[in-house]
C-alpha cells in the first residue's frame, strides 16, 4: 500500500482490508477529549468515560453518508456519571453528563473505573438522523459500562455487523495525554482466514491509547495490518464543536408554548438557558421574552 502520511491533529481514517473484506476506522482524538475535559472540569475517570464515548461516536458519525445527517448516542446507565449523551457528524462531535465530578479508586490492574462511573448495567441507544421523518433507533443493554465492549455489542445486537472495538484515553489529572480508538468489521464476503489473521493482532491494539501515545496511528496501522494489503480510503479531521445558538435556544423556549412562556414572564422575569454541551448561558429579559410571543403570534 502507499505510505500514509502522518497528521498532527484529531483524525479519522478510514481504511479496509484484503480487498475490502474489513473496515478499519482508526483515530486520534485527543484534542477533543481535552477540550471536553476543560469544559465539563472532569475528573480523570470522567473524563476517560466521556472520551471514549466520544470517540466510538466519531466513527459513527464518520460512517454517516449525507453532510445534514447526525448520530447521537445516549448512554443510561446505574453508575454515578449518569446520563451521558454525545452527538457527532461527519467530523463534529460534543459531549455532555450529569455528572462530571465523579472521582472513583483505580481497579485492581491500576487502570480508571470507567465502568464504575458509568455503571454496569443499563442501555445504551443510538439515534440516526437521515434526514428522512422518521429516525432510525437502536438500543441495547450494557454489557460492561467500559464502552468499547458495549460498541461491539451494539454492532453486533442492533445492527447484525460483528466487530472488534477498542477504546482509550490516557489521562493524567486534567490533561488527555493521548485519545483514540481503532473498529475493525468483517464486511460480507470475509473469509475466515483473514477473521482469524485479526484475531491473532488482536493483542496489538489492546492498548489502544497507550499504543497512540508510543507512535502516530499511520505507522501503528501499516505494522498492525502488515501483510492484509491496507488500503486508505478517506481521512476525515475530527473536532469538539457545539451547535448551540441564540436562535436555537429561542425555538427551545417557543416549543414550551406561549401559556407556560408567559408563566416564566410573570413569574421569573425573564429566563437563562444553559448549553450542557458547551456550558455556554444564554440570557433573556421579559422584553425578549415578550417579543418572541408577539412574533409567535403573527406566524
Amino acid at each position: 500500500m502507499e505510505q500514509l502520511t502522518a497528521f498532527q491533529g484529531d483524525e479519522m481514517l478510514h481504511m479496509d482490508l484484503m480487498g475490502g473484506q474489513v473496515r478499519v476506522m482508526l483515530c486520534e482524538t485527543t484534542q477533543m477529549v481535552q477540550t471536553a475535559c476543560d469544559i465539563h472540569e472532569s475528573t480523570p475517570v470522567c473524563t476517560a468515560a466521556m472520551g471514549r464515548l466520544m470517540t466510538a461516536t466519531a466513527m459513527l458519525g464518520v460512517m454517516m453518508k449525507g453532510d445534514r445527517e447526525s448520530v447521537s448516542v445516549t448512554i443510561k446507565g446505574d453508575g454515578p456519571m449518569g446520563t451521558l449523551v454525545c452527538v457527532a457528524d461527519h467530523g463534529d462531535v460534543r459531549v455532555c453528563a450529569d455528572n462530571t465530578q465523579v472521582e472513583l479508586p483505580e481497579r485492581e490492574d491500576g487502570k480508571l473505573d470507567v465502568g464504575g462511573a458509568v455503571g454496569h448495567n443499563g442501555r445504551m441507544s443510538v439515534v440516526k438522523d437521515l434526514g428522512m421523518k422518521e429516525p432510525y433507533i437502536g438500543q441495547c443493554e450494557l454489557v460492561s459500562g467500559e464502552l468499547g465492549i458495549d460498541f461491539a455489542n451494539y454492532f453486533t445486537v442492533s445492527e447484525q455487523q460483528p466487530s472488534l472495538v477498542s477504546l482509550g484515553v490516557l489521562v493524567q489529572g486534567d490533561k488527555v495525554i493521548k485519545a483514540g480508538g481503532l473498529l475493525l468489521q468483517p464486511l460480507p464476503g470475509c473469509e475466515e482466514k483473514t477473521i482469524e489473521q485479526l484475531e491473532l493482532r488482536s493483542p496489538m491494539f489492546a492498548e489502544i491509547s497507550r499504543e497512540l501515545n508510543a507512535a502516530p496511528k499511520e505507522e501503528l496501522a501499516e505494522g498492525w495490518f502488515r501483510g492484509m494489503d491496507l488500503r486508505l480510503l478517506d481521512r476525515t479531521p475530527l473536532r469538539y464543536h457545539c451547535t448551540c445558538s441564540r436562535e436555537r435556544m429561542e425555538k427551545a423556549l417557543l416549543a414550551i408554548g406561549q401559556k407556560d412562556l408567559q408563566s416564566i414572564i410573570d413569574d421569573d422575569h425573564g429566563a437563562e438557558l444553559g448549553c450542557h454541551f458547551c456550558r455556554k448561558t444564554y440570557f433573556f429579559t421579559t422584553e425578549q421574552l415578550k417579543a418572541l410571543i408577539g412574533g409567535a403570534a403573527h406566524v
